[in-house]
């Protein structure tokens, strides 16, 4: 099996070079990276991770860990998962994808996997992964706040939650709504308790009661109710209460997806009975339905990249001053699914 000085001597250049190419730590010439890839592949030469790490004592590998449930990812997290990935790669990291269900991270074993540091998204309210890699000292970064006793100066990246419910609520009473129904994420999760504080401060701020019942949490990721969570409550709310509703502000594309097919169900229409606004949607899919769906651009391939910067800074690879909490922009990408509220909506089945 061939070795790293072998590739060295028939490139003509030095151990640490050919260790430049291929943890791409140091930049190299376009010419000398191609001679070193070329001569690797004459030998089948493959770098020995494991002796790397023996040496370095580090894994070069982090890992990424993401609540899921019976289904595939949606955009949004293969655009998240992307922007990890690519931007790891940059500091020669490796990414390890963690599927252990929240709840069910009973052991330390999260924090013992051959990584140098994790990547938390989604972090809900005492979540015990971020206890666990906080108790066995494995630096991490959330994506998303942290609501866990003792570790309020963690490190985070994340939207402003905040500034984005006030700029949906504005947009909304700016077509003259004052009805909205909010499908928040799971009532759990730290995102939805920003939404919640933001959303009563929005109704606040337009002189809007807020009606507890008007607003609702997306079930556990694990049951069955899951992914029809916005057509049930939808019909639940506009079907059998028969309220007076809108607007309706949905978590993301598949809860809006669904209650679509509930307004459709009920006999009304989008945006002529009730607007429909997505907070987190998959921006290439939202204006090939009819109507095309009005949301927000979160860029979840942003959030991936500057979760690992801000890892890699207290891994000690990025040097400088680095803030411990970033906050990355986003704005509403407007299309058909809002509209002015017209005269005499009740919004109930006709």
């Amino acid at each position: 099996m061939a070795k790293i000085d072998d590739v060295a001597r028939l490139a003509g250049v030095s151990k640490g070079t050919v260790s430049n190419v291929f943890s791409q730590k140091r930049r190299t010439s376009k010419s000398v990276t191609e001679k070193v890839l070329r001569v690797s592949r004459e030998l089948n030469y493959v770098p020995n991770h494991i002796a790397r790490s023996l040496v370095t004592k580090k894994t070069m590998a982090i890992g990424l860990t993401i609540p899921h449930g019976n289904f595939f990812f949606s955009v949004f997290h293969n655009q998240f998962i992307n922007g990890v990935v690519l931007e790891a790669s940059i500091y020669g990291y490796r990414v390890l994808l963690d599927m252990i269900p929240i709840e069910e991270v009973k052991t330390p074993s999260l924090a013992s996997y051959p990584i140098d540091g994790a990547i938390v998204l989604g972090p809900m309210e005492q979540d015990e992964r971020i206890n666990l890699l906080h108790q066995n000292q494995v630096p991490f970064v959330t994506v998303g706040q942290i609501i866990n006793d003792g570790l309020h100066e963690a490190t985070t990246v994340n939207n402003d939650n905040n500034r984005i419910i006030l700029d949906i609520c504005d947009y909304l009473t700016g077509f003259g709504h004052r009805n909205l129904m909010f499908l928040n994420a799971g009532k759990h999760m730290t995102v939805s308790i920003e939404r919640t504080k933001a959303f009563a401060q929005a109704m606040q701020k337009h002189q809007i009661e807020l009606q507890p019942h008007m607003v609702h949490y997306k079930p556990d990721i694990h049951s069955d109710e899951y992914m029809t969570y916005g057509y049930d409550e939808t019909v639940r709310m506009l079907g059998e209460r028969k309220e007076k509703v809108t607007a309706i502000i949905a978590d993301d594309d598949r809860t809006a997806f669904s209650v679509l097919n509930a307004i459709n169900e009920l006999g009304l229409s989008v945006p002529e009975d009730i607007s429909l606004f997505v907070i987190c949607g998959d921006l290439s899919m939202m204006h090939q339905v009819t109507p095309s769906l009005t949301g927000m651009d979160l860029q979840p391939s942003e959030l991936g990249s500057q979760s690992v910067k801000q890892l890699m800074h207290k891994l000690g690879v990025l040097e400088g001053g680095y803030p411990n909490h970033v906050t990355v922009s986003s704005k509403i990408i407007e299309r058909s699914s809002c509209s002015p509220v017209f005269g005499g909506n009740e919004s109930v089945s006709k």
